[in-house]
């Protein structure tokens, strides 16, 4: 007789299996040998041909997670659209939204598991602005996510209902001159999540071009998968630092983008990186994460600053790449003093719209700088390889993880500093 796995059996062991942070490969690859039966009492049932229970309980064993996403795509109508929205500063509410629907066959809607917290999102949180972008209606926040493929479009191929993706959260216009050359991340017309007036991922359902959603690998987590946009923040930039094996690196701020600049820069093959930053605790995570070297900055002027840091990482005349993802003004100013003759100097945190910046130093020095924004082609996905391969582990910077429900108490913990990174489980986990 073909034996039927029952619900309750399947959602126990599912609970067990996410307790142990385990990949499941994708239902998909074994359709030939699982098979969806006619509700039973209103529930869809799986069954499995007979084999030995050794086999079968492998089978199961493997599988189970990716089966419980199936069953959940047969009933997307009851997924939920719970999202959490940003009314005005620091007035957060809870509203189960209207479900997207798949409009371009090119599409994919995605049910949210994970998402981080971004500093963007606290700026939002707090000031209701970040620039000229101001939250004027009521914004549901969040764009650092993975998720679950639960419907396609009629033309996409690359994707199928049960896979699990990383979210690329914005994409350009596909026309203007940056997009046509390959930079949409600086199109005029980009839609990003979370950035008025689009609405951002923290909430059920989310429907998204399918080539801005990722397919992880199996050894990929999707906690590990919502650490993917940051991580390609990170990449970009130090692409932009042009950074070689050997090079010596120097990272200003050791937040989440920092942590991350740092640990690319060593997998680029730098051989010493130091990070610096005013928190002690950052600085102790930093040694262990990645850095090679670490230098609490002083309150001294930036000049004075800069040489105790050369000093301190035995850098000589500076470094070779120096990357700020502070946006701290005196950060700003010592990276310049930092960074040697002909060295480059890369802007990848945001402050304050205007600073003093020492334009002579960078001048004499002939140094080349360049900012840094978001992302571009490519580096999602070098970034989700740096983490198959082990080269960074970002599961180290997660803090907590949290259910939706403590989304506002996620948020005031990370505005007074008190984490690192907080993911956030989606409504329907």
């Amino acid at each position: 007789m073909t034996p039927t796995v029952a619900m309750s059996q399947l959602n126990i062991t599912k609970q067990l299996c996410e307790r142990k942070e385990q990949n499941f490969p994708a239902l998909y690859r074994y359709s030939n040998i699982i098979r969806v039966n006619p509700p039973v009492n209103g529930y869809p049932s799986l069954s499995l041909p007979y084999v030995t229970p050794t086999s079968r309980l492998l089978l199961l064993r493997y599988n189970l997670l990716s089966i419980t996403m199936a069953t959940q795509t047969l009933n997307k109508e009851k997924l939920s659209n719970k999202s959490f929205i940003l009314n005005k500063p620091f007035d957060v509410a809870f509203d189960e939204r209207p479900k997207p629907t798949i409009e371009d066959p090119h599409n994919v809607l995605v049910a949210v598991n994970y998402t981080g917290i971004c500093g963007s999102d606290v700026h939002y949180y707090v000031h209701g602005a970040i620039g000229h972008f101001v939250v004027k209606e009521p914004m549901v926040l969040g764009h650092e996510s993975s998720g679950t493929v639960v419907e396609v479009g009629s033309a996409v191929k690359d994707l199928q209902p049960g896979d699990r993706v990383a979210i690329e959260p914005g994409y350009g216009c596909r026309r203007c001159r940056h997009c046509r050359a390959g930079k949409y991340n600086l199109c005029p017309d980009m839609i990003f999540a979370a950035t008025p007036p689009h609405h951002g991922t923290l909430t059920g359902l989310w429907a998204s071009p399918s080539d801005f959603c990722y397919k992880l690998p199996e050894q990929v987590s999707l906690q590990e998968g919502a650490m993917i946009e940051p991580l390609a923040v990170a990449v970009h930039i130090v692409k932009q630092g042009d950074v070689k094996p050997g090079n010596s690196v120097v990272v200003m701020g050791a937040g989440p983008v920092g942590l991350l600049c740092a640990a690319v820069a060593r997998a680029y093959g730098a051989t010493k990186v130091v990070s610096v930053d005013i928190v002690q605790s950052k600085l102790d995570l930093a040694k262990t994460f990645c850095s090679t070297h670490t230098y609490t900055s002083q309150k001294v002027s930036a000049e004075d600053n800069a040489a105790a840091l050369k000093k301190a990482a035995d850098l000589g005349e500076g470094a070779d790449v120096v990357i700020d993802a502070s946006g701290a003004e005196p950060s700003i100013q010592t990276s310049i003093h930092t960074v040697r003759v002909g060295g480059t100097y890369v802007q990848g945190g945001m402050g304050k719209a205007d600073i003093t910046f020492p334009i002579m130093a960078m001048c004499l020095k002939e140094v080349t700088a360049k900012g840094s924004f978001r992302y571009g082609p490519g580096d999602y996905e070098l970034a989700i390889e740096l983490v198959a391969s082990g080269k960074v582990d970002v599961k180290q910077l997660v803090s907590e993880v949290v259910e939706f429900d403590q989304a506002e108490e996620a948020f005031k913990k990370v505005k007074e500093g008190q984490v690192i990174k907080v993911l956030i489980g989606g409504p329907n986990q």
